[in-house]
């Protein structure tokens, strides 16, 4: 054995680990090799320099490397990538390599998939009958088929394939391993309008150079800014680079799909938890060897061994599903740019309401600004009014306002779609006992539980716990007692059978449809005006185009604005409610928006309803340098959760007293997080908040250093930038 090789091991620990390189074996920094580690031989990743502490270890103490795997190497980019990761969320380098190599099939041997195929020189059998003929006429072809799907093609049973190859007709065969399409640049061309044109011929102009760049695609609902991004992803193909476009809710994306086969004439290679984990594999190795040329993914799609990147486009980049809030924290979106700026490659980031991070970045000049500021239809955008519910409040057990009723009646007359919009799943967002006040709340959770009539079940959203609804009051025991206090989307939709009987209802809410091919059967019915009046949560804002939608109505256009402890509530709600509103009229006849609300002074409120993102946007910037916040300031949360509340309050105590003293850096609590208790676990938090210039992560570290070890139930969490101040 010779020679010493750092090994990064995808756990939680911030360093490599040297091995010894047994004779006769070769490897190569990205090299995926299983090594010995504690009592388990676990999978690595060959790295070419020195992470974290390393103890001086003897090289008879040391363990070799027992294989090396035939799998594609992670790419230097990703390396260096990783490491940078790691350095900005102060998450251990082991969990980013663990979340680039997402796919375990991916380094497990392929299995052989068996079929059938026509024997070489097969004479007709004895006895030919119309099934037997069917099969071999389908089979004449030549081409390998599993046993189902040939049987399936000549509408047979398997029965008679396996009389076939009795018979020395058909053969066993390999099938080889299925290839993903090639998209093809010049498929399809699209007609541009005048500003389109422009917007393309930028976007294009960005990938030729070859060079890194960010650029704000920023256009109203219906501008067509997909259609236009695709000309930059041709120009990628048509250079023989990789692309990757990330999308906030990927598996809903059916009509995207659409869209992007009738352009390149292929569908992209998808990127998603709904993939079974043999699909997740055979992504990540096409991603690693270049197959792949176009992937469509979620946000760990960024994180993909590509081999040939040459274009990152964030669409929707102002949703808050690019945050992640487990193990490794990051904003896909700002770590799209860093990729970018690593491998030097352009970065598009597409909205009709971009985040306010975005928008100044892009008034800076620190990101070119192209601009698409009409409908692709000509349409103009709905006009969206508000419904004071101080003055026209809903019917007593009602959350229509009479409006908003009206409305719909005339909209559903006239052949047209509308759509109620309540960001709140299930029934009813409390459950209480008439008689003695008892509030079903969450044994795990300082939470309500939520009441899910459809399923006659109350859950929490948080946790997941979930039982029957009870008949009788768990703490008076009076039955017939318990109220739902409150609507969902389920209560808008009982309400709504009952005032419109004759309207086809679509109700789309994550926990009511089971699946990925559910979910996109239901979109697709509603775009073939299958139905003409949709229910919905925040999935309806989602970039769908449904061309008979014509009137929105949001049922609570304040709920957003009720969290008074997010810096970012404001921006969410205006992004959300203009979202949604810009569903409505994009194909030939103006929509309309109608916004029940308590507050329409509220310049959120004032702004949706004038139509005047500007107006909006200064307010909010104003507010942000004001406050020191981001874009103009710093923030990070740290989080201290234990099953002890004594302990995990006392140690939160401890972690503010250690916070090392600083002119300008304010740390900000412990305080009781708003959500106390998530799954048992009682929860404290702090947030620091600094001027941008300031290394934030090096106070950070430094913080961090001088506290005791969290042991035993002790956690400790650091989230840089935070979304969520839950």
């Amino acid at each position: 054995m010779r020679g010493r090789v750092p090994v990064l091991i995808p756990v939680a620990l911030d360093q490599t680990y040297d091995y010894l390189l047994p004779e006769g074996l070769q490897v190569a920094p990205g090299d995926f090799v299983l090594v010995p580690f504690g009592a388990q031989t676990r999978l690595g990743v060959v790295w070419d320099q020195l992470l974290g502490p390393q103890p001086d270890k003897p090289p008879k103490k040391m363990k070799a490397i027992v294989e090396r795997l035939d799998v594609p190497a992670l790419p230097e980019l990703s390396r260096r990538f990783a490491e940078w990761i790691s350095r900005y969320t102060l998450a251990p380098a082991g969990m980013v390599l663990r979340m680039m190599m997402g796919a375990s099939s991916a380094f497990e041997p392929v299995k052989p998939r068996f079929g059938v195929a026509i024997a070489d020189g097969s004479a007709d059998p004895p006895r030919l009958t119309p099934a037997r003929k069917r099969v071999l006429e389908v089979a004449a072809d030549g081409l390998p088929r599993a046993k189902s799907a040939l049987a399936a093609e000549a509408a047979c049973s398997s029965g008679v394939i396996d009389g076939l190859i009795e018979a020395g007709l058909l053969v066993e065969v390999v099938i080889p391993e299925r290839r993903y399409p090639v998209p093809r640049a010049d498929h399809d061309e699209n007609q541009f309008t005048e500003a389109q044109a422009e917007a393309v011929h930028h976007l294009r102009a960005a990938v030729d150079s070859q060079a890194y760049s960010v650029t704000l695609l920023d256009g109203v609902t219906g501008s067509g800014k997909t259609e236009v991004y695709f000309e930059a992803v041709a120009r990628t193909l048509a250079v023989g680079r990789q692309a990757v476009i990330m999308l906030p809710e990927i598996a809903l994306t059916s009509q995207f799909m659409n869209r992007f086969q009738r352009r390149f004439g292929a569908p992209p290679v998808e990127w998603h938890s709904a993939l079974s984990g043999p699909e997740r594999g055979r992504a990540w190795r096409a991603a690693a060897t270049g197959e792949a040329r176009v992937v469509v993914g979620a946000r760990s799609a960024l994180f993909l061994p590509y081999q040939y990147l040459g274009l990152i486009i964030v669409d929707e980049e102002h949703d808050p599903g690019f945050k992640q809030e487990d193990r490794v924290h990051y904003q896909a979106r700002d770590m799209a740019v860093v990729r970018g700026s690593l491998g030097k490659i352009p970065v598009l980031l597409a909205s009709a309401t971009p985040s306010i991070e975005t928008h100044v970045n892009a008034r800076t000049g620190r990101y070119r600004h192209v601009v698409l500021p009409g409908r692709f239809s000509g349409v103009e955008m709905p006009e969206v009014s508000a419904i004071d519910l101080r003055r026209d409040p809903p019917e007593r057990g009602k959350w229509l306002a009479a409006p908003l009723v009206t409305a719909v009646e005339e909209t559903l007359a006239k052949g047209q779609q509308a759509l109620l919009f309540l960001n709140r799943r299930g029934y009813a967002p409390l459950t209480l006992c008439r008689s003695c006040g008892h509030r079903l709340e969450c044994p795990q959770c300082s939470a309500w539980l939520v009441e899910h009539r459809f399923r006659n079940r109350l859950n929490c959203h948080h946790c997941g716990f979930t039982l029957p609804l009870p008949e009788k009051c768990p703490k008076c025991g009076e039955p017939g007692q318990m109220v739902a206090c409150g609507p969902g989307v389920e209560r808008i939709a009982e309400e709504v059978a009952a005032r419109f009987p004759e309207a086809k209802l679509a109700l789309l809410s994550s926990d009511l449809i089971p699946g990925l091919a559910e979910m996109r059967e239901v979109i697709r019915g509603i775009e073939a005006g299958e139905a003409n009046l949709i229910i919905g949560t925040q999935i309806v804002a989602k970039g769908h185009n449904f061309p008979d939608l014509c009137l929105v109505g949001i049922v609570d256009g304040d709920l957003g604005l009720a969290q008074g402890a997010d810096p970012r509530a404001g921006e969410r709600t205006f992004q959300l409610l203009h979202q949604v509103t810009g569903r409505a009229g994009r194909a030939s006849v103006q929509g309309r928006g109608l916004v029940q609300t308590y507050n329409p002074e509220h310049p959120v409120m004032e702004a949706i309803i004038r139509g005047d993102r500007e107006m909006f946007l200064e307010r909010e910037i104003r507010q942000r340098q004001m406050g020191v916040l981001p874009p103009f300031g710093r923030l990070a949360a740290l989080i201290i959760s234990a099953r002890d509340a004594r302990l995990a309050e006392q140690f939160a105590r401890e972690v503010a007293r250690r916070a090392p003293p600083a002119e300008r850096i304010d740390v900000l609590g412990p305080a009781e997080a708003p959500i106390a208790i998530v799954r048992g676990r009682h929860r404290w938090r702090l947030l620091v908040r600094a001027p941008r210039e300031i290394d934030l992560q090096a106070y950070l570290r430094a913080w961090v250093s001088f506290l005791p070890e969290a042991k035993g139930d002790l956690r400790l969490v650091v989230d840089v930038d935070p979304y969520s101040f839950l």
